[in-house]
């Protein structure tokens, strides 16, 4: 699949099949989060996969009830080991997106999850005080298709300028 195409058709997914993701699936998924770039290539972080359906469904309350957290097969708990850094969550946002555009091109479905309580999933999955969880990330196959959706204009973008910046110097 074209990244093009997967940006422009890739789609929040709240309801997913009881069906697996094959291990080669995951895998790839993986791998597009360790081939994202990173502040310095420090790659300071780390993602928990969960695949034990009493802990996906633990996990429901500790992402404010969102039901379809514990209905995917895999949930994907991504965390940065060097919170303290500057860029430390932009590189955990990129790594996770990357997932995102590859589990669509593989026909699976995701759901970015930023709304939980990062001491309930710490306490729930074992994570040491120091690393700070960023997202979780549901994976599985679609429940039902979603249609895309319309896209902002550009207003606002203009090629060549700064719009509603203040340009120092």
């Amino acid at each position: 699949m074209d990244v093009f195409e997967a940006i422009k058709n890739r789609r929040s997914i709240r309801g997913y099949k009881d069906e697996p993701v094959p291990e080669e699936a995951l895998s790839q998924v993986l791998e597009a989060a360790r081939l994202a770039p990173s502040a310095a290539n420090r790659q300071e972080y780390k993602f928990i996969v969960v695949k034990d359906e009493a802990t996906r469904k633990a996990l429901v309350p500790a992402c404010n009830n969102q039901k379809f957290v514990g209905e995917a097969t895999v949930v994907i708990v991504g965390c940065a080991t060097n919170p303290e850094r500057k860029y430390a969550r932009v590189d955990v946002a990129i790594a996770m997106d990357h997932m995102t555009l590859a589990a669509h091109a593989l026909g699976l479905g995701t759901c970015w999850i930023g709304a939980f309580s990062e001491e309930e999933v710490k306490k729930l999955l074992g994570i040491p005080e120091e690393v700070s969880v960023v997202c979780l990330l549901p994976l599985g196959h679609p429940g039902k298709a979603r249609h895309p959706q319309v896209a902002q204009d550009q207003r606002g973008t203009v090629p060549g300028r700064q719009v509603g910046l203040r340009v120092a110097g």
